[in-house]
């Protein structure tokens, strides 16, 4: 069974994935700057999910851990971030959460030159690393809830490396959709700022989206 270590895993989206998971019986790590904070997000995690599947770590020692490394960090951080991971995400699968938030004005859709944070990355850690985009435009505040729904775009260059993203998607009770090579990520991280604005909006904390028309059935 792969263990899955997320980067960042202290904050609100980090978190509320590594519940998600560890209540699916997917091993955890938290990774945080300081690894005392991880290890007490962890036993809080355990204590939540009624289970032992959590860790806490330092970032470099999560990301070294982990089968599949899931980033939930700032844009602030992003870069500073990828290049001191670099050497532990070579061979691996990198899950970029990341969205190119440029404050004060989040709610304005606001990409970098480079197109988006993902194709960044990708840039950063080589490709020896598969760099594959998911979870933009699922609220963290969504999170919390069991009964929360949230259609996931998993876009990125290697087919096999999005499938197995698509299967963590489902694992935290969502559905995944395969959305193209990783410059499409362009559109969902822009879809977070429109997610943003009509959610202050329509005052709500849940916003998220669904495709339709592609049922299987």
């Amino acid at each position: 069974m792969q263990t899955i270590s997320v980067i960042g895993g202290t904050g609100e989206l980090g978190s509320g994935l590594a519940m998600r998971w560890a209540r699916a019986g997917l091993p955890v790590i938290i990774g945080s700057r300081d690894a005392g904070r991880a290890r007490e997000a962890a036993d809080e995690l355990n204590k939540v999910s009624g289970n032992n599947l959590a860790r806490g770590m330092d970032n470099m020692a999560a990301a070294q851990a982990g089968d599949i490394v899931v980033l939930t960090v700032k844009f602030d951080h992003y870069r500073d971030t990828l290049a001191q991971l670099k050497p532990a995400l070579q061979g691996k699968i990198m899950v970029d959460t990341t969205v190119p938030l440029v404050p004060p004005k989040v709610a304005k859709v606001q990409l970098p030159p480079e197109g988006c944070a993902a194709v960044i990355g990708q840039e950063i850690v080589g490709e020896n690393c598969a760099v594959v985009s998911a979870f933009q435009n699922v609220s963290a505040a969504s999170l919390k809830h069991d009964n929360a729904k949230c259609d996931v775009l998993i876009t990125g260059n290697d087919p096999e490396a999005r499938e197995q993203v698509v299967a963590l998607a489902e694992a935290a009770g969502f559905k995944g959709w395969h959305a193209g090579p990783l410059a499409n990520s362009a559109a969902a991280e822009a879809l977070t700022s429109l997610l943003i604005f009509m959610n202050k909006k329509y005052k709500s904390y849940h916003a998220g989206i669904a495709v339709t028309g592609l049922d299987e059935d």
